[in-house]
């Protein structure tokens, strides 16, 4: 049992703000704070950092009535594993009675009828929808600028990107203005943020959370998951969306001795900035320290291109059809020319390109097939054959090349002695994106500039529990990194 802390008077707005998912939840359940007094330290924060654009709305009026709600039903004898915990939404998740925009000035004054099924199970568990977080336009973008909301910008130093397209979440839960945050991981969307924003992403198997009701990018590569302050938060997430509460039967232990970690350096660090690599250099002596062993092997000298490719030509040639079901299936009012039309222009001109099938760049059937079929199945070959091999229970890597870039440099990243586009930024995380893989990023400390560094463990299709349940024990040796306000 997660112990819950010991209030004996009311605590503190930012005492209140820094708890994580699991504490506040027990601390509320054992009458020891109140879902409405949270509830209003988290909106004061939310106010006065306002200037980070970390959401699009707030119903304020509406989050309050909830938590009293709350209040209400656990002084009756209710109980719920998020009874009275105000959780973030990303905006491109829809939510009954407030309004989901997408990112989009087209949807500015959308108000779906119904939620997500994420949301709802959340809901379903007592958590409270405190906002919706500020988002790339359609989940298109790795750095958390949005033309029409602004900038999501890192509370470690707001002249740095958030990281995408869950950049508002990112943000929300590393500035205490949330314990928890749901949002939507294509090709890193969930675990770029975490690393720039030093919090925990977890991408569950591609599946395994439901995306109803989620605008979606690609069906073959998006899933669901969550941005949070711990890894046990992700842990008590999981078993709520999944609605599976299957207890963890192996002892817990806060050490990694016994463990065995695959580094596959061939593929992950060769385009790496020297700080972030000698950052997780330190980080493998600490687990190796710890008792861990880590295994070196290699993926393959094509691994990394043929997933990149795979990857962005399933990513594009989806799209279009995705969003056109989305559309059909939610009865958002609005179009698929509409959406494009809105779109602010540099992503307008992807979309023209590699988008639209009358692009230059569309994706040919042979192409998609190939990439489908063929590469995707290889890469999820090869990751198998990395696991079973080294008996290694997760794959370690640095999450991203490089920490944040600073705001307006996001195409001028210096890596490798090239400037890059930020495409890059999701150069490590798109291929377990590929394969299906479960992954979780973990904050290792900070960049001799203050920017958040972060840790990347993927782990066998399907093994999520298990992949958590190791990430807890890894989290335990390497640390926390402490809120930036």
């Amino acid at each position: 049992m997660h112990e819950a802390p010991k209030f004996h008077t009311q605590p503190e707005a930012d005492t209140l703000a820094s708890l994580g998912v699991a504490a506040v939840a027990e601390a509320i359940r054992r009458g020891e704070l109140s879902s409405e007094s949270y509830a209003s330290a988290l909106l004061q924060r939310a106010r006065d950092h306002a200037d980070l654009n970390s959401f699009i709305t707030i119903d304020e009026e509406a989050v309050l009535k909830a938590a009293r709600n709350a209040d209400k039903a656990i002084a009756s004898g209710a109980s719920g594993p998020l009874l009275g915990v105000p959780v973030a939404i990303k905006d491109s998740y829809l939510t009954e009675g407030l309004r989901s925009t997408i990112g989009l000035a087209t949807l500015d004054s959308y108000v779906p009828a119904h939620d997500a099924d994420a949301v709802l199970a959340i809901k379903d568990s007592g958590a409270i929808v405190f906002g919706k977080n500020n988002l790339v336009e359609m989940s298109f973008g790795l750095t958390g600028e949005n033309a029409t909301y602004g900038q999501a910008k890192n509370p470690h130093n707001v002249d740095y990107v958030s990281g995408g397209s869950s950049g508002g979440g990112g943000v929300a839960v590393a500035a205490c203005l949330v314990p928890a945050a749901l949002g939507g991981d294509t090709i890193g969307s969930i675990r770029v943020p975490a690393s720039f924003c030093g919090v925990v992403g977890f991408k569950p198997t591609t599946g395994r959370w439901p995306r109803g009701g989620v605008v979606p990018v690609s069906h073959t590569l998006d899933t669901t998951g969550v941005l949070a302050r711990n890894v046990e938060d992700c842990i008590l997430f999981d078993r709520v969306i999944t609605r599976d509460e299957t207890p963890d039967s192996r002892p817990h232990t806060d050490d990694v001795k016994g463990i065995t970690l695959a580094h596959a350096p061939h593929q992950y660090m060769e385009l790496i900035a020297p700080e972030v690599a000698v950052r997780f250099e330190e980080t493998l002596r600490q687990l190796r320290d710890a008792g861990a062993n880590v295994v070196e092997v290699n993926l393959g000298g094509d691994f990394t291109g043929r997933a990149l490719s795979a990857t962005w030509h399933i990513f594009f040639r989806e799209a279009k059809v995705a969003v056109e079901r989305f559309i059909r299936q939610n009865n958002v009012p609005t179009t698929f020319e509409d959406i494009f039309d809105g779109l602010k222009p540099g992503l307008k001109n992807v979309w023209s390109h590699l988008v639209l099938p009358n692009g230059q760049g569309y994706i040919t059937d042979d192409v998609y097939n190939t990439a489908l079929s063929g590469e995707r199945a290889e890469i999820k070959r090869r990751y198998a054959q990395a696991f079973l091999s080294s008996g290694a229970e997760a794959l370690i890597l640095p999450t991203t090349p490089t920490t944040a870039p600073m705001i307006g440099q996001e195409d001028r990243i210096l890596l490798g002695g090239e400037e890059r586009s930020h495409t890059v930024l999701a150069n490590n995380t798109i291929p377990a994106s590929a394969a299906g893989l479960p992954g979780i990023s973990l904050p290792i400390g900070l960049s001799g500039k203050g920017l958040p560094i972060g840790l990347e463990l993927d782990g066998p299709w399907g093994r999520d529990r298990a992949l958590l349940y190791l990430a807890r024990r890894v989290e335990a040796v390497v640390g926390k990194l402490a809120a930036p306000l």
